[in-house]
């Protein structure tokens, strides 16, 4: 299931340099809406944690956070890895997105924020329980 969410930003300046009237941007009253697809995973216990894509190029939270890196399809997300971070603006994870992307072309990278460690790593355990990741596997 997929569900769109709005997050507002300011509107580009002759300096931003990105294009206006991408898909995912939306123009209210001078404002640049940027939509995030948001997805629902439901781990083995039956719980459903909710993830959302991101611009990787957009600045990332401080903060402890699950993610996992999908292929998305019209079908939803196709989970290749499901990993855990204490910051996430670190971007330990790039390195993992980019292998990912060598072995299963245009991966993405979807994030949910969690704040204590416990609560990461039970999450991202019912993730792998799951899906099974290909790159989580050994």
């Amino acid at each position: 299931m997929a569900k769109l969410g709005p997050f507002l930003a300011k509107p580009p300046g002759d300096k931003d340099g990105r294009p206006v009237g991408r898909a995912e941007d939306r123009v209210v009253q001078g404002w640049r809406v940027s939509v995030s697809r948001q997805y629902e995973l439901a781990g083995k216990s039956g719980a459903r944690y909710r993830y959302t894509s991101f611009e990787e190029d957009r600045f990332l939270p401080p903060a402890g956070a699950n993610f996992v890196i999908a292929k998305l399809t019209k079908d939803g997300p196709t989970v290749v890895y499901a990993g855990e971070t204490d910051n996430l603006a670190n971007q330990t994870w790039r390195g993992t997105l980019e292998k990912a992307r060598a072995a299963y072309g245009d991966a993405a990278i979807l994030t949910r924020l969690n704040v204590t460690r416990a609560v990461r790593e039970a999450e991202r355990t019912d993730l792998i329980a799951e899906h099974e990741p290909p790159m989580n596997a050994g």
